[in-house]
């Protein structure tokens, strides 16, 4: 079953009317192939009119929508022999973040990402994609590795931002993000990020430091949720929409701004409709981004990622 976001109604009612005449089809000897035709051709024009006119919230919503490409998606379609590695040798396991090393396309690379969960109770074990201190941590940890041992670094990034809880923050949230992100300019390796979904806030940027920053069509990478931003410039999360316009948070916006290099485009009604082939075109563009750095020496590749990152603030939009 579907997941239909409140603006693709019109779509929902003519993929029912599909849904129907297959059933009839299948019931009877009825031969209504041509009927059926019509309406996915009328559904076909009715994602392209929605899709290319989407709002900024309407992206946020699609970016957040349950059936997008998660980073275990990612993990079964692109990098093969994926041994992941636990903990930060300090104080736990973070299951919002997994990394590991693995093979993508034959060289080997680590990769690391933040995982939303599917169901329930997988998104309670991953704590909605919201990563503690540790999760930092680790993910240091393992930049650092791949640092040591000369492997490129792919990272991919869906989450709302940093878990905010007390905890967390007794065990230093800030100063964990602040050295990933500078555990990100200092690796002396290849590193490809990528917005998959959500790019929220700091706990975007702790993994999203990279040598060129690759962004999904219909992705969203802000400082602030666009409800967080609401509740402080309005007082009232009811002005989430009005935020979102403000927010700049759109791939076409942040690759105008230098923010990132890249979009990735969406097969039409975006990647939660054919995630299969969102992933496939994710991969030829992480390919594609891959080769050049891998010809430049630690020093260039740091030097490069150092100045890219100081440079962002000079484009306007």
């Amino acid at each position: 079953m579907r997941n239909f976001l409140e603006f693709e109604k019109p779509i929902a009612d003519l993929e029912g009317k599909i849904e129907e005449l297959k059933h009839l089809s299948t019931e009877g000897d009825i031969n209504i192939a041509e009927e059926i035709g019509k309406l996915q051709t009328k559904v076909d024009r009715q994602l392209r009119a929605i899709y290319q006119k989407l709002t900024p919230w309407q992206t946020v919503q699609v970016a957040r929508h349950p059936d997008r490409p998660h980073l275990s998606d990612i993990l079964r379609a692109l990098v093969t022999d994926f041994v992941p590695l636990a903990g930060d040798r300090n104080f736990a396991e973070d299951f919002a973040i997994i990394g590991g090393i693995g093979r993508f396309r034959g060289r080997s690379v680590v990769v690391i990402g933040t995982e939303k969960g599917r169901h329930t109770e997988d998104r309670l074990r991953h704590n909605f994609g919201m990563a503690r201190p540790e999760g930092y941590r680790k993910a240091q940890r393992l930049m650092r590795l791949a640092d040591q041992f000369g492997l490129p670094i792919l990272t991919f990034v869906d989450t709302a931002g940093a878990y905010p809880g007390i905890g967390a923050e007794e065990r230093g949230q800030a100063e964990a993000i602040a050295r990933s992100i500078e555990t990100c300019l200092q690796v002396k390796v290849p590193l490809i990020a990528t917005i998959v979904g959500e790019g929220g806030s700091g706990g975007a940027v702790a993994l999203a430091s990279g040598n060129h920053v690759l962004m999904f069509e219909n992705a969203i990478y802000s400082v602030i949720s666009p409800e967080g931003c609401a509740s402080i410039l309005w007082r009232s999360a009811e002005h989430a929409k009005d935020a979102a316009e403000a927010l700049r948070l759109t791939a076409a916006d942040l690759l105008k701004l230098g923010v990132v290099d890249e979009i990735i485009a969406e097969p039409l009604g975006g990647a939660h409709r054919d995630p299969a082939a969102a992933l496939k075109g994710l991969g030829e563009a992480i390919e594609a981004a891959l080769q050049p750095y891998l010809q430049q020496t630690g020093d260039a590749l740091k030097a490069g990622r150092r100045a890219k990152f100081i440079a962002i603030g000079d484009k306007r939009l």
